[in-house]
């Protein structure tokens, strides 16, 4: 079974997968940690990040793994240095190259082979797993991304302002969107849910409860 939550950032998809699989009792895959795995790695490189050809050798080359949650860059794990805002104002333009999608996609769909999971990102439901048991696609207000991304950043000592962040939000919404390939957008056959109003907890009670109707359903049938 595999369950695929796609979204904008600050839409809470992140936080809402992890809960969810653990909820499932299935594994957890954060495909936005492999972008910014090849992100950290572009940058411990000093290369350019318009660069494109330089950037898809030095995705060809890195060995990323995920395990209990940890990303792992060439055997070091790196799951602390992905969050950094370096990495982050880069990881979407990264994430556009599509030598570094073609790669990704074959891992993520590696690991999907291996078991049921609940995965997260922007091209999961429509490019990565089209043919997903479940699929939903979490959004929600830009100021309401904006407020939790701020107060996400502030708690680990950012000085960035709210204005910012909703600057750097909408940004990223666009490239994300507007980008050649696997573009961020709902799959046909996803469940929107808008997240503005509700809690994480909510959210994950939502999700959960589709899931786990639809399967009462189909073993009554």
């Amino acid at each position: 079974m595999i369950i695929t939550i796609d979204g904008p950032a600050g839409s809470g998809k992140s936080t809402v997968a992890k809960l969810l699989a653990e909820r499932l009792g299935v594994r957890f895959l954060d495909t936005g940690a492999m972008y910014r795995g090849i992100a950290y790695a572009v940058l411990q490189a000093n290369a350019s990040v318009s660069d494109t050809s330089s950037v898809a050798e030095i995705s060809d080359n890195a060995k990323l793994e995920v395990h209990d949650g940890m990303l792992f860059l060439n055997g070091e794990d790196v799951s602390t240095e992905i969050r950094s805002p370096e990495v982050t104002a880069i990881s979407s333009i990264v994430a556009a190259n599509p030598a570094v999608r073609q790669r990704l996609v074959e891992l993520q769909r590696e690991v999907g082979r291996h078991g049921s999971l609940v995965t997260e990102g922007r091209d999961q439901g429509t490019v990565v797993f089209p043919f997903a048991r479940y699929k939903f696609f979490v959004t929600a207000s830009v100021d309401a991304r904006a407020q939790r991304r701020h107060r996400e950043l502030v708690t680990k000592g950012s000085s960035l302002t709210l204005e910012t962040v909703k600057t750097q939000l909408q940004q990223r919404d666009e490239r994300d969107e507007n980008r050649q390939h696997a573009p961020m957008k709902p799959a046909a056959d996803a469940t929107i849910i808008d997240t503005s109003t509700m809690t994480i907890a909510q959210v994950v009670e939502t999700l959960a409860a589709t899931v786990t109707h639809e399967n009462k359903s189909q073993r009554s049938g």
